[in-house]
């Protein structure tokens, strides 16, 4: 029963994508466990680029089974102007099923968003906006609104009607929108629902089914572990847990149905939105990798925030997944600096060195990093397919990184293609070996 987790071992961004996009090649299903559409999975094929919202990944491969999983928030217009501009593309949808279970983001939901983000002012969290969170907190307070609910309208305005009582008041600056009549917000909504009624399925049932026959189940998470409403830089996270147990809670099956988990990272470090950031850049240097890196949001456009690889954070998130192994992405955008940096240490306001991720927030907060210099390389490694091409320098560091962190790393990205990628020396037949 191989099930492989694919999760962000950074604050999202690192790649995620590509990673289970290779990996879906060779698998049966692919499940998103968590997340709604604030997070983007950008996937470049053949010279043609998707970005992917809510779909999984592995949607671009022929007659896969791809789930939507209960654990995902899912506005259902985004979803389906999502499968909209993928048939138009050519792309067939077909294989697609939606849990029952996931929960829906209503419109009070992104108006929620907007207004809370609004009246934080300074104390902004850096939220998209989506309704993710409002959404996720109805979840948690049993006024949520879930697929099934499209599919019978009686239920679905008895429980908007619900959902809508105990936010009147916040709503209130909303009353004339339109949006927020009772009529037109059920009618729109069983609209979506005869729309997405032929994908809507028990997931998890199909998902064990498979497992249980011995196929490849590939569980794909968004964003990135430092972003864990739990373990993550509250209250700078997201409102899900985007770390590997999650993948058994948001699919629906069991954690002896996880056989590897592998974590992604880039070379360097981003963040979107506020938050504590050790390792962060400003100035040209900054400017320099963010264009090089293409460092802009998939969903948002917003420009992400740069530093060195934090190697502190990078261990953390590896303990807290229970990493086999790491994916390095975006290799190439270090080509050309004569010193790589990579923080293996953090120093307090007050000095104190401090070798694991902090507890703490204030700690966290005021945090510097502490740097390991190692040598740059010039090549254009974009080409290398195999680790002897790449430039010994490039090795050392990949290797600095491993023996830091503990977790061997099997895939190195070179490039935004599908093929510009290398398998680490002995990782292709470990992932050929899961495949079979």
């Amino acid at each position: 029963m191989p099930g492989i987790v694919i999760v962000g071992a950074q604050w999202g961004d690192e790649g995620k994508g590509k990673v289970t996009d290779m990996l879906a090649e060779r698998a049966d299903v692919i499940v998103r466990f968590q997340g709604g559409n604030n997070a983007g999975h950008t996937i470049v094929r053949e010279g043609v680029t998707y970005k992917l919202h809510l779909m999984p990944s592995g949607i671009l491969h022929p007659g896969k089974l791809c789930v939507i999983g209960n654990g995902v928030v899912i506005d259902p217009k985004v979803l389906t102007d999502e499968l909209d501009e993928l048939r138009h593309r050519g792309i067939d949808t077909r294989a697609l099923r939606i849990s029952a279970n996931a929960h829906l983001i209503m419109p009070y939901h992104m108006m929620l968003d907007e207004a809370g983000e609004a009246k934080l002012g300074k104390l902004q969290i850096g939220t998209t906006r989506r309704g993710i969170g409002p959404s996720y907190a109805d979840k948690a307070s049993r006024l949520g609104i879930r697929m099934q609910d499209l599919l019978d309208e009686k239920i679905l305005k008895k429980k908007i009607v619900a959902a809508l009582e105990p936010k009147r008041l916040s709503l209130r600056p909303f009353a004339k929108d339109p949006a927020l009549d009772l009529q037109s917000m059920t009618d729109e909504y069983l609209t979506y629902g005869h729309v997405l009624e032929p994908y809507i399925a028990d997931t998890s049932r199909l998902v064990l089914d498979r497992l249980d026959h011995g196929e490849m189940v590939v569980f794909e998470g968004a964003q990135g572990a430092l972003l864990d409403i739990d373990h993550g830089t509250y209250p700078f996270v997201t409102s899900s847990n985007p770390v590997a147990g999650a993948a058994c809670t948001g699919a629906g099956v069991g954690p002896r149905d996880i056989d590897e988990v592998w974590g992604v990272a880039k070379a360097y470090t981003t963040r979107v939105g506020a938050g504590p950031f050790p390792t962060e850049l400003d100035g040209d240097l900054a400017d320099e990798i963010r264009e090089r890196g293409g460092e802009y949001g998939t969903t948002t456009g917003r420009a992400r925030r740069v530093g060195w690889i934090d190697l502190v954070a990078l261990r953390y998130a590896a303990r807290l997944n229970s990493l086999t192994s790491l994916a390095i992405t975006k290799l190439d955008v270090l080509s050309g600096f004569d010193t790589l940096h990579a923080c293996v240490r953090y120093h307090s306001a007050e000095g104190a060195e401090l070798d694991g991720f902090p507890y703490h927030q204030t700690v966290l907060h005021h945090a510097t990093g502490e740097y390991a210099e190692l040598p740059g390389f010039d090549e254009d490694i974009s080409g290398c397919r195999s680790e002897s091409e790449l430039p010994a320098t490039a090795r050392e560091f990949l290797r600095f990184i491993a023996d830091y962190v503990g977790v061997a790393i099997v895939l190195v990205g070179v490039g935004p293609g599908r093929e510009q990628v290398i398998w680490m020396d002995g990782a292709e037949s470990s992932a050929v070996r899961l495949a079979a």
